[in-house]
């Protein structure tokens, strides 16, 4: 993980994604390749190929945590680009197989409120350090919320403050209205 530049003043954090992840790749294609049998002559174009695959996507991949978003970007062929607001993230989960571990690797799954479909909104496998990019997101998130559940309570926005002042009104006719009746 990097800090923030001078440039980007909103951005916090910068993900750095493991080269080792290049290496889980292609192992786990080639157990792939292997196991489904009819793969097993396609492994001599598989490493080659799947070694420059995996090395252009990683170069390709980006992470960068701002003051109120997280902007994923990723992809070869087709390019993905996502901004995922904090405030929307209810998890970030935390994924590591047996290969995996070898390299010491985590998948980081991104889960939104309103997301559609079963699964993660996005999957972010090699940041280094994940454990301490996911906390510093987490954080971040839980620091927006805090702040607008205060601002929220200290300075009512001017329709809140229409409402209350009409419920005031409301509750001294009733008050007036009450006063009558004993009288």
């Amino acid at each position: 993980m990097t800090s923030p530049t001078a440039p980007h003043s909103d951005v916090l954090l910068t993900a750095e994604f493991n080269p080792k992840v290049c290496t889980y790749w292609l192992w786990s294609g080639t157990i792939a390749f292997t196991v489904s049998i009819v793969g097993i002559p396609f492994l001599l174009l598989w490493i080659p190929l799947g070694l420059w695959v995996t090395r252009r996507y990683l170069s390709r991949m980006e992470c960068v945590l701002t003051k109120k978003a997280l902007k994923v970007k990723k992809g070869i062929l087709v390019r993905i680009e996502k901004t995922i607001p904090l405030e929307k993230i209810t998890d970030m989960g935390m994924v590591q197989g047996p290969i995996m571990r070898h390299y010491d690797l985590h998948r980081l799954t991104v889960e939104t409120a309103g997301q559609s479909g079963p699964g993660a909104l996005v999957a972010l496998t090699g940041i280094r350090d994940a454990v301490a990019f996911r906390e510093a997101v987490l954080a971040q998130r839980d620091a927006i919320a805090l702040k607008d559940t205060e601002v929220a309570t200290v300075s009512p926005t001017q329709g809140q403050a229409d409402q209350l002042q009409v419920l005031k009104d409301i509750r001294d006719s009733l008050q007036r209205i009450e006063q009558k009746l004993k009288d």
